[in-house]
């Protein structure tokens, strides 16, 4: 293996936020992007959950957590404060979020009950806007959320979120962690 294979999906959110990372070290992989519905044979021996992101390191390590993925490439250790927010964001927001987003998928889920419960997570967002890698953990969620109804969010009184979240669509890191793939398929 030349490089570390890092399988991914252009619109995870958990996946971007590791791409994020590996974007802003420049670390080097070899990108597989995933279909989820025609999971590759080879990501499903290696992380039989199959989920993305996985990142198979040149040793035979699979590293199959975005958050152990990012610390991996930026050598990042959360902090106290920091794994807060992101428990906050993977547990609270992310909940509401997919009710918000997709109630079809559940029974009896009032999607606006499931907006405002999430916007509670924004508005604390909005008093306390995270930076570097803490950024990029949270923002691919937030993006989420904001792009299911935008006239509804940027209608909200959130200016600090509604700027940290344009700082980080409009960088350039995003643009490349944005990039479009073909579907990879073993040769």
């Amino acid at each position: 293996m030349a490089l570390p294979i890092l399988y991914s999906f252009r619109r995870c959110p958990y996946a971007m936020r590791a791409r994020m990372a590996i974007v802003r070290t420049n670390f080097e992989v070899e990108h597989r992007e995933v279909i989820l519905r025609d999971r590759p044979e080879h990501m499903m021996e290696i992380s039989p959950k199959g989920t993305v992101p996985v990142l198979l390191l040149k040793d035979g390590t699979v590293i199959e957590e975005s958050l152990e993925i990012m610390e991996h490439v930026q050598s990042w250790e959360l902090t106290t404060m920091e794994r807060e927010w992101v428990n906050r964001n993977d547990d609270e927001f992310k909940f509401h979020l997919d009710r918000y987003k997709y109630p079809n998928r559940y029974e009896d889920v009032d999607k606006i009950h499931h907006r405002e419960r999430a916007s509670r997570f924004i508005r604390d967002l909005d008093a306390d806007i995270p930076n570097g890698n803490l950024s990029d953990a949270i923002f691919p969620f937030i993006r989420q959320f904001a792009n299911h109804d935008r006239e509804w969010f940027d209608s909200q009184d959130w200016k600090n979120v509604h700027e940290w979240l344009e700082s980080n669509l409009s960088s350039d890191e995003f643009k490349i962690c944005m990039t479009k793939y073909s579907q990879w398929a073993p040769e």
